[in-house]
């Protein structure tokens, strides 16, 4: 039976057995899992949920977790990451994909790469219900998912405002969510390009990239200030973390890649050239010990903002702070 094609808004009721989330944009592979867990949850209240990533199975132990239940629970399993699951773990896998244990839900997220491609292929094969979550690199594919952002919150917007608000906000899918809720809001539902030039007039200064850069160049104390005043109109704190860790791991990448021109080196690590440029200027002070130590930080910082730290504000401010004595370091 071939793979099914649906999207987040269109999952057929009841949920199939098995669900095939192919991509690795955090946003929408966070949109895809919550929409076939809420669903889940609906059908059986009492739902029995377990999240593990490819990496930590071994194959043995998905016996008891995808095995006929012996009082008929209903369950639903995550398994992230699939594309790194070993072999020994795929091999347990297929079965239970092809003939599911009856009230068990199973879903595989899978970068869509070619890394792990057994596995994606053995689902699509058993039929699963695939859902797309791959990156958004196209400015077209942008700008249509700003359009169904402001239409799902119930607005409209047109050409010119929505052209304003991918140049105000850049690429970063959930700070462009953020900001077109945001806007839907503000605005009664009619987006207009005044209604963007509103927002942003003093605000695009404390975007989380302009957090980021500050605090990668060891201006601890502006990069604090600007963070404050970015969570006090609205910035959300993971779209900061995401921010501060695409800044310092673009300089890493950049300082690692060694010499050459922006050009060069913007083909080798497929990133624009403006941002090798960028990056080759803030990395200069920066030691390798100290990007180890600023690599941890924003890891640390990712689990933080997503529920492990109970102020995810106080948990930025002490990541810039960490960020700032790391660029020191020697």
């Amino acid at each position: 039976m071939p793979a099914r094609s649906v999207t987040v808004e269109s999952l057929p009721d009841p949920l199939p057995a098995s669900v095939l989330v192919v991509g690795d944009e955090d946003l929408l592979v966070e949109r895809a899992v919550g929409a076939v867990a809420a669903a889940a949850r609906r059908a059986a209240p009492d739902l029995a949920e377990t999240e593990r990533t490819g990496g930590q199975l071994e194959g043995p132990e998905l016996h008891e977790e995808l095995g006929p239940s012996l009082f008929g629970d209903a369950r639903l399993m995550v398994i992230r990451a699939a594309q790194d699951l070993r072999t020994a773990a795929v091999a347990v896998l297929g079965p239970y994909l092809t003939e599911p244990a009856p009230g068990t839900t199973l879903l595989l997220q899978h970068a869509g790469g070619a890394k792990g491609k057994a596995v994606l292929e053995l689902a699509r094969k058993a039929g699963a219900l695939e859902i797309g979550a791959a990156r958004l690199t196209r400015p077209d594919d942008r700008a249509d998912f700003v359009r169904d952002e402001v239409r799902r919150g119930g607005g409209r917007i047109g050409g010119d405002a929505l052209s304003a608000l991918l140049d105000a906000v850049g690429s970063d899918l959930r700070e462009l969510a953020a900001v077109a809720n945001q806007l839907v809001s503000d605005s009664g539902g009619e987006v207009t390009l005044d209604v963007v030039r509103a927002f942003h007039k003093g605000r695009a200064e404390v975007s989380g990239f302009a957090v980021s850069d500050l605090a990668v160049v060891g201006r601890s104390g502006p990069a604090l200030e600007a963070l404050r005043y970015a969570l006090s109109v609205g910035v959300p704190h993971v779209v900061i973390a995401d921010a501060l860790a695409d800044g310092v791991r673009s300089v890493a990448r950049v300082t690692s890649a060694g010499r050459g021109s922006e050009y060069d080196l913007a083909r080798l690590l497929g990133m624009p050239p403006w941002k090798v440029k960028r990056a080759a200027g803030q990395g200069r002070g920066w030691s390798e010990n100290g990007l180890r130590q600023a690599l941890g930080v924003v890891a640390d910082l990712n689990a933080d903002v997503k529920g492990a730290a109970v102020d995810p504000g106080f948990a930025l401010e002490q990541a810039v702070r960490r960020i700032g004595r790391a660029r020191s370091a020697r």
